[in-house]
């Protein structure tokens, strides 16, 4: 499997939530259908890239699926943490991450929990 951001080889990672592929270049993750839900209790042990890194590499979003790659992947927003941007197959739902954001996903703030309320309130 190629990194959809830099095309570098992808390394498997086995942890007790599943397999993650990880980029060996950028360390972007590529985690299959529903395992980001249960790899969040140790995203800090598999997350391990630059986020700086992450970040520059956040800006390219028009990439293809690693699992499909005839699939185009969509630009996701977390709706409790706005500021986190992961792609995600329609085809295979698998999810792409960035160095950082599958860390920082996994973080919620105090910050993070009042903009919950006011998401709710306008929905």
């Amino acid at each position: 499997m190629q990194c959809p951001k830099c095309n570098s080889s992808m390394e498997k990672v086995k942890t007790p939530a599943g397999d993650v592929d990880r980029c060996v270049s950028c360390k972007g993750l590529w985690l299959d259908v529903l395992v980001h839900e249960d790899i969040k209790k140790i995203a800090a042990d598999v997350d391990t890239g630059d986020v700086e890194t992450g970040a520059k590499l956040n800006t390219t979003d028009q990439i293809n699926c690693p699992a499909c790659p005839s699939s185009k992947m969509i630009r996701m927003v977390d709706p409790i943490q706005p500021h986190i941007w992961f792609e995600s197959c329609p085809t295979c739902y698998g999810r792409f991450f960035d160095a950082g954001e599958l860390t920082d996903l996994s973080e919620r703030t105090l910050g993070d929990f009042i903009k919950s309320f006011s998401v709710k309130e306008r929905n």
